[in-house]
């Protein structure tokens, strides 16, 4: 694989993590770097000595949207050969805990790329958005969909339709960010939160996250009996053995993630 141009990686013991490094041009997306990202969460996922992965953006944003120069030449006959969101579309598909840090501007396509991740934490400044109204566009890699899933429709509506930018602290009323952190606090936050997610029994947290992902997507029985097959499942794992066992004997766990 060839070394990545636009992120760098790096593994912090149990934690894997992914620095978007565009910084003189407020890590504004392009084909190239996204089809980056994925394949360094990929890479993650399938490194069985990683337990999380924490997404961050080198400078003053974490980014501040899609890079437009790429698009302004585009035909739906181009845009459909292309097919530019496939790549996003294996974002999806990561089994792993995905934690976003951001600050700065997280708009447009990186605002798309944070509500991608399962958690989110921001600076008191984080400003996030939608402009793509404002360019006679509108979002394209789920933007509509998981804004209004986390939000609901009026509200989604009214960020969507206006592109108004939103404070992180109405991000975090809405529900947008797990926590809202001093900017030089931030690393050191969801490094902890992540390492700590990391240590905790493997299979349990893919299964915890396979099940809340479904939790939007079904009925709430359906969802029960979703969640209830993925518990069974769980009775398989050395872990499981070890948790209980060291619940009754009063010690910590060793998880080994099996």
């Amino acid at each position: 694989m060839p070394m990545p141009q636009y992120v760098k990686t790096a593994i912090d013991g149990a934690v894997g993590r992914i620095t978007l490094n565009r910084p003189e041009r407020y890590n504004a997306l392009n084909r190239a770097m996204i089809r980056e990202i994925v394949e360094a969460m990929e890479q993650f996922d399938r490194d069985e000595t990683i337990g999380a992965i924490v997404l961050s953006g080198a400078g003053k944003s974490f980014s501040a949207g899609a890079d437009i120069d790429e698009m302004l030449e585009a035909t739906p006959i181009t845009m459909e050969l292309l097919d530019p969101f496939a790549d996003w579309d294996r974002i999806s598909r990561v089994k792993k805990p995905l934690l976003a840090a951001v600050h700065g501007y997280v708009l447009g396509g990186g605002f798309e790329l944070a509500l991608a991740c399962d958690l989110i934490y921001a600076t008191d400044t984080t400003r996030f958005g939608f402009p793509e109204v404002n360019l006679g566009v509108m979002p394209g890699a789920g933007g509509t969909q998981r804004l209004t899933k986390r939000i609901g429709r009026t509200r989604a509506l009214e960020w969507l339709w206006t592109g108004e930018q939103m404070t992180a602290d109405q991000a975090e009323r809405f529900g947008l960010v797990n926590r809202l952190v001093e900017a030089d606090q931030l690393e050191a936050t969801v490094l902890t939160v992540a390492h700590r997610i990391a240590a905790q029994p493997k299979m349990s947290v893919r299964l915890i996250k396979d099940a809340v992902d479904k939790a939007g997507d079904l009925s709430i029985q359906d969802g029960m009996e979703h969640e209830r097959r993925n518990f069974y499942l769980l009775f398989a794992t050395d872990d499981q053995t070890e948790g209980m066992q060291a619940f009754l004997e009063k010690r910590q766990p060793i998880f080994k993630g099996n």
